[in-house]
């Protein structure tokens, strides 16, 4: 009896299968075919996508709302050079995912085959790893490889190029072992140093106006009850950012939003949970010199960054909060029992700053002002929304406003600032969790780069709510050119056509609808939840009001 063999393809599936990986997101190619057929026989959903830009941007979107590295596979060349920029986002919002990339065949290597490309050259800079495939037989292994990696340390995506001879080649399955995940991986939920969990505990608990800041890594980690638990037996007062917003629902005592640069301002002790210096930061300038900082991050490179730290926590964030939370336990805290004080002291400012903006919240002015959308689109969502944001300015308006009700359920580009992430990102998140509601909330200029996309939403039968926020300009661009050129050249460049999207959604057989009175969008939100269908309202929103970020160019600083 002869032996029985298997395909380079197949063996990707079975490999792809045996990490926990149930769909793909994909643009068809000649190259990687096979990859289809074996995933048919494994079980494996394929979702195919009209740009590989979405295919990445919905492999990343996968990963972050399950838990689970996603998948995007792509032909070779421009298939590869469209997925780049879902990589790369992916890669700034440490994100696991793997991209598999066709090639040409070995025997036509360097010989101008088809589409051949230096793939990985191009991918190694925005890849935890990047390789090739050598041979039929090291396929599965090295998509093993690739998964380990994405998960040192801080995850992140990883690429694998498989020439088009290596996926259709068959082997004797015997000689193609299948490694088993759990049993080549090591732990990753280190809790660090002991010494530093008592000394950061010894901090905290000495303190009288402690502040902490958690950020994406704690949804990363799965670690919200880790930093409920550490606020609440300490405490202390909580600010959330990126992913990590959910982590305390609205109206809890611990949960503040608005006072952030105030709690920064008189804190002395101020601790920052999986989130970097970067310009969101100001570079670690948002600290002031005096406080004592403790930074608690995945990865050691990010610790110290850009901003001296007085004590810095390296392991899984959620095991550093525990380990903190464990070590206090039944100590004396000199200052917790005056943190009522501090706490009413944030809430104060806090009513009063939200008070200062409740006239825009309510603004009943036209065109609609963004931040009273923004405050619409709070007021819709419930506990079972997952809120996607993408965009520029009306984007970053109402990241002052929606606040999820739990964990996991906030999306943004994250540092590298892409627009067009939604579609992709509601993609796989109605796909994922087919019984959550998706709302995302697009700029006009971050929805025309991807929106085509809106058709495989159609196609694949994936109600969602979107909603655009149009101003007909590239607007946070635009206020940055008017400061610096004035307004006579301030539109250059910027300037985009009045688009009704509502009427593209019925096009393709969704749902639309226009708004232009502020009066009107809460009705429209709920007719398009109640369409079931793919749907887009398209509100018409004023130009010149900018967000405060933009107003002050504060990512430019």
């Amino acid at each position: 009896m002869s032996e029985r063999e298997i395909s380079g393809g197949h063996l990707v599936a079975r490999a792809l299968r045996s990490e926990g990986i149930d769909t793909i997101f994909t643009l068809c190619g000649g190259h990687i075919i096979d990859i289809y057929d074996g995933c048919i026989d494994e079980g494996i959903k394929i979702v195919d996508v009209r740009h590989e830009q979405v295919a990445a941007h919905a492999a990343d979107g996968y990963a972050r709302v399950t838990g689970r590295p996603g998948c995007a596979v792509v032909t070779a060349g421009p298939g590869t050079t469209d997925a780049v920029t879902g990589v790369a986002n992916a890669f700034r919002a440490e994100s696991p995912m793997l991209l598999i990339g066709g090639q040409g065949a070995w025997d036509q290597h360097r010989m101008g085959s088809l589409q051949d490309l230096p793939h990985v050259d191009m991918l190694r800079p925005i890849t935890k790893f990047a390789a090739s495939v050598p041979t039929t037989e090291r396929v599965a292994d090295m998509v093993a490889m690739a998964f380990r990696e994405a998960y040192h340390g801080a995850p992140g995506p990883v690429y694998l190029e498989i020439p088009r001879d290596v996926l259709d080649r068959k082997v004797p399955e015997a000689r193609a072992r299948i490694p088993v995940p759990g049993r080549y991986r090591a732990s990753t939920r280190s809790a660090g140093d002991t010494d530093d969990i008592e000394r950061a505990c010894d901090l905290l608990v000495g303190s009288e106006r402690p502040c902490i800041l958690l950020g994406t890594q704690v949804w990363t980690c799965r670690a919200a009850d880790a930093a409920t638990e550490l606020c609440r037996t300490l405490n202390i007062p909580a600010f959330m950012n990126g992913a990590g917003r959910g982590t305390f629902p609205p109206g809890d005592p611990h949960h503040f939003h608005q006072t952030r640069r105030y709690a920064f301002e008189h804190a002395d002790v101020i601790v920052i949970v999986g989130t970097p210096f970067d310009f969101r930061m100001s570079y670690g300038k948002r600290l002031p010199a005096g406080a004592t900082v403790i930074q608690v991050d995945l990865d050691y490179r990010t610790v110290g960054k850009n901003r001296d730290v007085d004590l810095g926590l390296v392991g899984d964030v959620g095991a550093v909060m525990a380990a903190i939370t464990q070590a206090a336990s039944g100590r004396s805290r000199n200052g917790a029992a005056d943190r009522k004080v501090w706490l009413e002291e944030l809430r104060s400012e806090e009513e009063r700053l939200e008070a200062a903006r409740l006239p825009k919240l309510l603004s009943d002015a036209s065109p609609i002002h963004p931040l009273r959308l923004a405050h619409e689109l709070n007021q819709f969502l419930t506990d079972n929304t997952v809120y996607i944001g993408d965009g520029g300015d009306v984007v970053t308006t109402a990241g002052g406003v929606v606040q999820p009700r739990l964990p996991g359920q906030w999306m943004d580009p994250g540092p590298l600032g892409t627009l067009g992430v939604g579609i992709g990102f509601a993609m796989a998140s109605k796909l994922a969790l087919p019984e959550r509601e998706v709302l995302c909330y697009f700029g006009d200029g971050a929805f025309s780069l991807t929106g085509w996309d809106f058709e495989t939403m159609i196609r694949f039968d994936l109600p969602f709510v979107g909603v655009v926020g149009n101003n007909s300009y590239m607007n946070q661009i635009r206020f940055g050119q008017i400061q610096k050129y004035g307004p006579e050249r301030g539109e250059v460049g910027n300037k985009l056509g009045d688009v009704y999207y509502s009427r593209f959604a019925e096009m393709l057989g969704g749902y639309g609808e226009e708004v232009r009175e502020a009066s009107g969008i809460r009705p429209a939100l709920e007719r398009a939840r109640e369409s079931g269908r793919p749907s887009l309202v398209n509100v018409w929103v004023d130009p010149d009001a900018f967000a405060p970020g933009t107003l002050n160019q504060t990512m430019y600083k």
